[in-house]
């Protein structure tokens, strides 16, 4: 199936493509002539470490140091959303950039984790490491889902995915406004109510199957001879799905517990 994904689209680009960069060795395997080397699976793995390394750190930093200072963890996040969008849109990928996003979500998840946890120390004393299980064995399972074939990223399953996610879209800023316009207002994502955690759960479906989208994206990507450089924006892809459905699952822990 041809790729959808504009990101995958934007980085394998027509050169990539074109039976003319690549000739065969005599054996049916494509050869390289001039380009830089094609990505590989270790070279998305090995990046993705690295990311995550700079992303603990990061965490680490966030989750000693909101306590005293709590804005920290609010310019994190509006950094790391603009350097979210900055890599997302990048027609060529940036380490430096990806790297940085790393370094800033990690300050602004490590201080969101330290929050919940001190909010629900009596209820839910194991809150954090709860959602941090979570995300591992979402992650594992939706692997494994996603090799076995039980999952299969067709036209169908695109669709309806891109169609969840702007249908998410809309309500979170619906939300956004909600309370911004009405001072203590629990509407929508930001609710503890019936509706607050169906969305939430909608949230954390969504993030599990965002990664399905992910690892569609990297295998394609390798099928596809993408230069070597190009497994940053495959770690970055993975580290943003991740991210997001650790703090759906904090959410929802923490709704669960609330209740």
């Amino acid at each position: 199936m041809a790729s959808r994904n504009p990101v995958l689209i934007r980085a394998t680009g027509e050169q990539i493509g074109a039976t003319n960069q690549f000739s065969s060795d005599g054996l049916g395997n494509p050869r390289d002539h001039g380009l830089d080397a094609r990505m590989t699976l270790d070279d998305v793995i090995v990046k993705t470490g690295m990311l995550f390394a700079v992303l603990l750190v990061g965490a680490y930093f966030g989750w000693t140091s909101v306590v005293g200072n709590p804005s920290i963890m609010m310019i994190a996040m509006v950094i790391g959303l603009v350097l979210a969008i900055t890599n997302s849109f990048k027609r060529e990928v940036s380490p430096a950039l990806v790297l940085a996003y790393g370094a800033a979500q990690g300050v602004f998840i490590g201080g969101l984790s330290r929050f919940f946890n001190d909010a629900f120390a009596e209820k839910a004393p194991n809150l954090v490491s709860q959602a941090v299980l979570g995300t591992l064995v979402a992650f594992g399972v939706m692997l494994f889902m996603y090799k076995t074939g039980v999952i299969k990223v067709n036209a169908k399953f695109v669709k309806v995915f891109m169609i969840s996610m702007v249908s998410y879209l809309v309500i979170s800023v619906a939300s956004f406004i909600s309370t911004m316009v009405s001072s203590g207002s629990n509407w929508g994502f930001f609710g503890a109510g019936s509706l607050g955690m169906i969305l939430c759960m909608f949230g954390v479906a969504l993030a599990s199957f965002s990664l399905v989208m992910d690892f569609e994206m990297i295998q394609q990507g390798i099928q596809s001879g993408l230069p070597e450089k190009e497994s940053w924006r495959m770690a970055f892809g993975l580290t943003v799905s991740l991210v997001w459905l650790y703090t759906e699952l904090l959410r929802l822990l923490a709704i669960f517990s609330d209740r």
